[in-house]
């Protein structure tokens, strides 16, 4: 499919950035020293709600309000789509109704609460609460957001356009998938400023729907996604965004939960930084990989930082092995 081009994303990302001030990317030297590369991370657990996916609901809503017709927004989530939805519908003077599974993070939900949602919990996983939150979705009024979407991906290219103009020479990029959108923006921005820049994908082997399609070169589902990393919990994949990842992406990582903890900690003993499942993989995949890598300039994106504190003592127990 057609990725939208450099003024598209620079719309997209004036509008993000009239709500939320660029991230940083740093070159952590006791990172670089512990996967032997000049490792620079995009902190996008920075964000007014500790991730990334802030930037595609505020450009999405934007299109919505314009568009007129709308008065409540719908979504199914694991935690930070809902915020982002939740957060961006309250700016523009909607109402969110956001599902999520039982079981789900207690932060996460009560972060979206706190946004303006109103919270549903209903299924076993996250692909349960979205086919619930498709029975909800009628209504005349009512619009169900997707957790893939271009015009959400066009939003998060933002970061990936803030990072590839601060260090333009990276020789890869390890990004997570969950459903998409952040590996599709960093696609559609690497391309749209013509750079060579290597893309790799990360998934849990626990929800290794992306890798599975990615290698066979279609849609191939799995019976369950249980991971620690919530926003990679993922087992039935998007066609528009497997798309785009065939065509863009270099490889997909898978890593174990076991590594995820271990570059969970990692993050808080050499950056003083909190990074949730999803948010460390990109790291976890770089130490995986650590050889392939060795001396090369490299950034990992830390996708999001809210860890609940049932997860962070097993991340402090890694600390001290």
């Amino acid at each position: 499919m057609k990725l939208p081009n450099l003024s598209e994303l620079e719309e997209a990302a004036e509008l993000v950035h009239r709500t939320l001030t660029p991230t940083a990317q740093i070159c952590w030297p006791l990172l670089s020293r512990r996967a032997g590369a000049e490792v620079w991370v995009k902190h996008e657990n920075h964000t007014p709600i500790g991730a990334f996916k802030i930037r595609g609901g505020l450009v999405y809503m934007d299109a919505l309000k314009r568009q007129g017709g709308t008065n409540r927004v719908l979504a199914a989530t694991r935690g930070n789509h809902g915020q982002s939805i939740a957060f961006a519908a309250t700016r523009a003077g909607l109402a969110a109704t956001i599902v999520v599974p039982h079981g789900n993070s207690p932060g996460k939900n009560a972060a979206m609460q706190a946004f303006g949602a109103e919270l549903i919990e209903h299924g076993r996983d996250f692909q349960e609460a979205l086919e619930h939150t498709m029975t909800l979705a009628s209504g005349e009024g009512v619009t169900l957001v997707p957790s893939f979407d271009m015009g959400l991906a066009k939003g998060v290219a933002s970061y990936a356009l803030e990072l590839f103009r601060a260090a333009p020479d990276l020789h890869s990029v390890y990004v997570p998938i969950g459903l998409g959108s952040g590996i599709c923006g960093l696609i559609s921005a690497r391309d749209a400023l013509g750079l060579k820049t290597n893309i790799v994908g990360v998934v849990s082997e626990n929800a290794a729907a992306y890798a599975l399609s990615f290698e066979a070169g279609k849609l191939i589902s799995t019976n369950s996604a249980d991971t620690l990393a919530d926003g990679m919990a993922c087992r039935v994949p998007v066609a528009e965004a497997l798309e785009i990842i065939g065509a863009g992406a270099e490889r997909i990582v898978r890593v174990s939960d076991d590594e995820i903890l271990a570059a969970m900690a990692h993050y808080l003993t050499d950056t003083h930084n909190l990074a949730e499942g999803a948010g460390a993989a990109p790291l976890a995949a770089l130490m995986q990989e650590k050889e392939r890598m060795v001396g090369k300039k490299v950034g990992v994106i830390l996708s999001g930082g809210n860890a609940d504190p049932s997860l962070m003592k097993r991340v402090l127990e890694h600390c001290a092995v």
